[in-house]
């Protein structure tokens, strides 16, 4: 009999211990993320970019949420114009989505299920990926380094071409994974399936699948993008390619069609490329996530179970800026439309993942209750004990994974006209002080101004060509 009791102090010590720690800081990254936004919302890029910075291993391999930061940082010092240190904070996220995908998942899925998403280190979703290429090119236009934009853009389309590819290889992982770990245990398998849970999840999140995706892993902006540059670069043939691809997704956008029917013409030798300006718009800022808890029906075999819940991420999404810019050009006003939904970007991924995400919580639950249910079957007051600790430790480790790139915008605008006979561009959100921008000097430009907020000072630059 003592020998039992010392077995069951010693599980409850180690329990003790175990709770304790994740007591103690069991979902870090969300309150590291939400002091970031802290400061970046009210425009502080100094103390956004100390405390991103910060968060920074200097690790030969990244661990934790290293890629994260890195990601918030290359963004910050874009914003306060700093392009080589942007780059090379950009370059460093680009080494470390490379180290991760070299990694197996497996042993990170294992390990998920017995705590939470969290203890997994951030390895990005592939429209971060995308947009790390995207903004290391928009740095070399600005430095009018071409040659290296051109290899920068090429990556990202590059990245988009495999995104379905490489998804379909590490959802098959999982789901073997998965199913592997379901058949050794007859009760995690029963609540996977259970449809009642489903039933719950449409009523707590019923806005999980309603928005229309976009095609596989695509940023509509990435690819126009891509299609103008390859343009004033003269890669005409390249260039009707993407803006093909780009009107095929952005089908109501006359700036596209004009671009697409322009550059065919110059391709054909019935045309030029000349006295042209875009008008890029970063609008605004893209979803956060935020963690919503359920109590789900679970097999066990038992009703004694003290705390039966699991934690999802959900999408929350943040405003515009402004609806528009209005660009005024010798008299004739152009106001920018739509080219890339960021939020729908971001939603065409996550509801990918969100049925890992979902099976690897109910897996996790299942195993904290049951081996709650084991402790209680003990019956002696150190198993009790031991229990009550176990149900605390399953509702301190029941956490969602909130991590994302948060400075990443709501959504991309453009618009197209000829170049201001004056050299002089006025551009102005509804209803505010006009913004002068000097476009002389150059025979076509790229104009890119970013908003954050409608109470941010506007940020922009021009890339001539």
């Amino acid at each position: 009999m003592s020998g039992v009791r010392f077995k069951n102090l010693s599980v409850f010590v180690i329990l003790a211990l175990l709770s304790l720690s994740f007591f103690t800081g069991c979902n870090a990254p969300k309150g590291h993320l939400a002091a970031f936004n802290g400061h970046f919302e009210r425009f502080d890029y100094e103390n956004s970019a100390l405390f991103a910075r910060k968060k920074i291993s200097k690790n030969k391999n990244p661990k934790g949420e290293d890629l994260l930061w890195a990601l918030q940082l290359g963004t910050v010092e874009r914003i306060q114009q700093e392009y080589t240190k942007s780059t090379e904070t950009f370059d460093k996220a680009e080494d470390m989505l490379k180290y991760y995908d070299e990694q197996s998942r497996l042993a990170d899925g294992i390990g998920s299920t017995i705590v939470n998403e969290n203890i997994i280190p951030y390895r990005g979703e592939e429209y971060d990926g995308v947009m790390v290429n995207v903004y290391k090119a928009l740095n070399f236009m600005a430095e009018k380094k071409f040659d290296l934009a051109r290899v920068e853009f090429n990556r990202a389309l590059d990245r988009q071409r495999r995104a379905k590819e490489k998804f379909s290889e590490e959802i098959h992982k999982l789901q073997a994974e998965l199913e592997q770990k379901q058949q050794q245990d007859e009760f995690s398998k029963s609540n996977v399936e259970n449809p009642k849970t489903q039933e719950l999840l449409a009523q707590k999140y019923p806005n999980l699948y309603n928005f229309e995706a976009y095609p596989d892993f695509v940023n509509p902006f990435a690819t126009y993008l891509a299609g103008i540059f390859f343009n004033l670069i003269g890669d005409h043939s390249k260039a009707v390619d993407l803006l093909k691809e780009s009107y095929g997704m952005v089908g109501d956008n006359a700036y596209i069609a004009q671009d697409l029917r322009i550059t065919e013409n110059v391709l054909d030798g019935k045309g030029k490329l000349d006295d042209t300006i875009w008008l890029i718009f970063e609008n605004g800022l893209g979803p956060v996530k935020k963690e919503f808890r359920m109590d789900i029906p679970l097999f066990v075999a038992t009703d004694k179970v003290k705390y039966i819940g699991i934690a999802l991420p959900e999408l929350e999404f943040r405003g515009r800026a402004y609806p528009y810019l209005v660009a005024e050009v010798d008299g004739k006003d152009y106001k920018t439309c739509l080219v890339s939904d960021m939020d729908r970007v971001v939603q065409t991924e996550f509801s990918k993942d969100f049925k890992g995400i979902l099976t690897k919580a109910i897996i996790s639950a299942t195993a904290k209750a049951i081996a709650q249910y084991a402790l209680e079957k003990q019956d002696s007051s150190a198993s009790s004990m031991a229990s009550l600790f176990m149900a605390a430790y399953s509702y301190a480790t029941t956490a969602a994974d909130v991590r994302i790139w948060t400075t990443l915008p709501k959504d991309f605008q453009i618009a197209r006209f000829p170049k201001p006979r004056n050299g002089k561009l006025e551009v102005s959100p509804p209803g505010s002080v006009p913004l002068e921008i000097n476009i002389s000097g150059c025979n076509n430009a790229i104009v890119y101004v970013k908003i954050t907020a409608n109470r941010a000072e506007p940020i922009f630059e021009v890339m001539s060509f």
